[in-house]
């Protein structure tokens, strides 16, 4: 019934409990989950997550906050995108809220990796996971300039972890973005947040833990994982007037219709170093 649309099963903290989670998960009707891969180092581990469980899926990026890892080329996510069960290109984006001491303009290795990640899924057709973090207005501009929103195909795509304005969330949409909430949503501190929520249409919804972190109440402070993605639906529901069952059913429908994409044409092309294209 639910679907998990970002979780980070490669981290140390839940791969190491992966048959209690996929239990838990079972017990908790979540169904799916899309694995997110954050550096190219990790791909493989999370690529490898999707071949082996059939309820799973994965994403190819570099985190916008990752730094002294692999910079990842065009070329290198087109190539792992090429492959079986990889999905989305990201997690990719901007974050300046850890700038520390640096400037905007020292940033700019961000804002040229998030172009990167943008033209790949352009070539792919593939849609982005977007992480944005005190860096609207720079996310927004640079997907503009890259084409999103143009007369040109757009890769289309979800803003994870969605924490942004109203106003944000409208750009978001206008640009045919698909917003997803996390455990967030349930904190008592979050009263903003759920009128954002309240007011994006059913439509371009999603649900997501982002575990192993922010787990939603009543297990804040703990490991998330993805059995615990219905609180998320359950605290929408409350805010749309629906029932969580509701919930599940159509972000489950819009997570199909997002990463839809299984035939891949443009991948007999890209092959990487001892590599056949996937088909």
């Amino acid at each position: 019934m639910f679907v998990d649309s970002h979780c980070h099963l490669s981290f140390p903290e839940l791969r190491e409990q992966l048959p209690q989670i996929r239990q838990a998960m079972e017990q908790a009707q979540v169904d799916r989950a899309l694995c997110i891969c954050t550096t190219l180092e990790e791909f493989e581990t999370v690529h490898a997550l999707a071949l082996e469980h059939d309820n799973f899926w994965c994403s190819v990026g570099v985190h916008p906050d990752n730094e002294g890892v692999r910079e990842p080329s065009v070329q290198d996510l087109l190539e792992r995108a090429a492959l079986e069960r990889v999905v989305a290109i990201g997690e990719t984006g901007l974050d300046y809220y850890r700038i520390g001491e640096r400037t905007v303009a020292d940033m700019k290795w961000q804002r040229d990796r998030f172009a990167v990640h943008i033209r790949a899924a352009r070539q792919t057709g593939l849609p982005l996971v977007i992480h944005t973090r005190s860096a609207s207005a720079d996310t927004l501009d640079i997907l503009r300039s890259e084409g999103q929103g143009g007369a040109l195909p757009d890769a289309g795509g979800v803003f994870h972890c969605f924490t942004e304005t109203q106003d944000v969330a409208r750009a978001a949409l206008d640009l045919g973005f698909y917003i997803s909430f996390s455990g967030i949503l349930t904190f008592k501190s979050a009263a903003d947040l759920r009128e954002v929520a309240r007011w994006v249409p059913m439509d371009r919804l999603l649900i997501e833990t982002d575990s192993p972190y922010l787990a939603p109440v009543p297990y804040r402070g703990k490991t998330n994982n993805p059995s615990y993605v219905p609180w998320v639906a359950r605290q929408l529901a409350q805010l749309k007037q629906s029932d969580e069952t509701q919930i599940g059913q159509v972000t489950s429908q819009n997570f199909e219709r997002l990463f839809s994409r299984t035939s891949k044409p443009w991948a007999a092309q890209i092959q990487g170093p001892g590599q056949k294209a996937s088909h």
